[in-house]
């Protein structure tokens, strides 16, 4: 997936301006694809180039001009078109996990304390994606037009409270090996001490 795809996909809520569409895209389809506000700007302009999108000055008294991008035709069919490609399963590139690897090569405290801000940091979005599924999907369903959006937000709760149970495992297990060379054995989450 590029940048454009997940811009016209965002603008097919409602036309914007860049503004909006970015902040938009920090609530929603940022969750999942990773953009600052510049890069956002430069796509809307390479969108716009192409025919995907275009741009309708507002005029406003007292502020500057503003412009409100729309989706266009050839938009939506390049979005269709996008949409219909096999998606890519994403790969994990995390440095946290290189370390673990090198568990025996490492110092622990260290770890421990980018684990438990790694946790925090978990938990926090986790309160962020149930905050907002509660907000925009109180009774837990969703017209059809909204579905996807829900099932977005219910997969971005299950992937972070499942990483928030990994880093309480793993913060269980180097806290069960510091200052030990016992080996730990890990199942389900338990932690069995053999020595």
């Amino acid at each position: 997936m590029a940048l454009g795809d997940a811009i016209l996909a965002c603008l097919t809520e409602r036309p914007m301006t860049g503004y909006e569409l970015a902040k938009t895209f920090d609530a929603s389809i940022g969750f999942f694809w990773k953009a600052d506000h510049q890069q956002i700007y430069r796509e809307l302009s390479r969108l716009r180039d192409k025919g995907h999108v275009q741009g309708r000055e507002v005029v406003q008294s007292g502020k500057p001009n503003k412009l409100v991008y729309t989706l266009t035709a050839e938009g939506r069919a390049a979005l269709k078109h996008w949409a219909a490609r096999p998606s890519v399963p994403p790969s994990i590139k995390d440095d946290l996990l290189v370390r673990l690897y090198a568990l025996e090569c490492v110092d622990i405290e260290p770890l421990r304390t980018d684990l438990m801000a790694r946790l925090e940091h978990h938990r926090d979005r986790y309160e962020r994606y149930e905050r907002l599924l509660n907000k925009r999907f109180p009774d837990g369903t969703a017209p059809p037009a909204d579905v996807g959006k829900m099932l977005g937000l219910r997969i971005g709760m299950r992937h972070e409270r499942v990483v928030v149970e990994w880093c309480e495992e793993a913060l269980d297990a180097i806290s069960a090996i510091s200052g030990r060379g016992n080996v730990l054995s890990l199942d389900d989450g338990k932690r069995e001490g053999n020595g």
